[in-house]
């Protein structure tokens, strides 16, 4: 009974404040937002809010009309609570990895993988099979941002593999989806299939090349010893943003052999040398 006393004079209290108290909170939590970006010139223009007026937002002098205010929680991925909460209890509600227990952890990696570190776009990417080990699987994954809370990649297994399984061939059943973390010296990520079917764990780190497009690493999946191979060389190519070079290369998605394989694909992963 006294839990849900508190509970009504905390929105009594909240319904209550005043325009004064909720100018003030959004003020306070537009700045923290802002903080994010080069300068607050650049995030006026972006947001098409003029800068001396966007400034009064953030001092709290002023406050936007509603049409402004969407505008700005869309930008910044927010609700309304902005107006009554601290912008980052909002940002840690209904997380894990970025919530207190982990945030200094795995929480750390997620929010350190920028652009510069692995681009968004489409990669194309090249292993050995896991279920015919003379073969190898070439596919194509892509890789966005959802803000600057998380990096998230998302792709396909081959309809070849999945037919040499015996498995269903639908997109819902090959759709694969991860996220990605910072490493010392490159990328990780946890990726898996609709209802957690299965998990792989995928290391990766850039190559010197001409280009300085192409990734070399591991990826091992999560399956009983005794089930084959779990740990294989696996190369990521990064294609670019552009649809049209990700359908061409989704054109060659599949099983493929050694001699095959695009040749600086098959100079990193070296077929002919066993995995250490």
């Amino acid at each position: 009974m006294s839990d849900s006393l508190d509970i009504t004079g905390q929105a009594d209290a909240e319904s209550a404040r005043s325009p004064a108290q909720l100018r003030n909170m959004f003020g306070t939590n537009l700045r923290h937002l802002a903080q994010n970006y080069p300068s607050v010139s650049e995030l006026s223009r972006r947001l098409g809010i003029n800068r001396t007026q966007f400034n009064r937002y953030m001092s709290g002098e002023s406050f936007p009309r509603p049409d402004i205010l969407d505008r700005i929680c869309s930008f910044f991925e927010v609700d309304a609570r902005i107006l009554l909460e601290p912008v980052e209890t909002i940002e840690h509600q209904g997380q894990i990895l970025n919530g207190p227990f982990l945030a200094d952890f795995l929480g750390h990696g997620i929010r350190q993988v920028n652009e510069e570190m692995f681009p968004s776009g489409f990669y194309r990417f090249t292993r050995r099979s896991f279920v015919s080990s003379d073969k190898f699987v070439v596919g194509l994954v892509y890789v966005f941002r959802s803000g600057k809370a998380a990096t998230f990649i998302k792709g396909y297994e081959a309809r070849e593999a999945m037919r040499y399984q015996g498995l269903p061939e639908g997109p819902k059943v090959r759709e694969f989806r991860g996220i990605l973390t910072s490493h010392e010296d490159g990328v990780a990520f946890v990726i898996s299939r609709r209802h957690a079917m299965t998990y792989s764990f995928n290391y990766l780190a850039r190559v010197g090349s001409l280009e300085n497009n192409f990734w070399l690493g591991y990826v091992a999946r999560t399956v009983r010893d005794g089930s084959g191979e779990r740990v294989t060389r696996m190369a990521y190519e990064y294609l670019g943003r552009n649809m049209g070079s990700a359908l061409k290369a989704a054109r060659t998605a599949g099983f493929s052999t050694a001699e095959d394989l695009l040749p600086y694909h098959r100079h990193l992963l070296r077929p002919d040398e066993a995995f250490r």
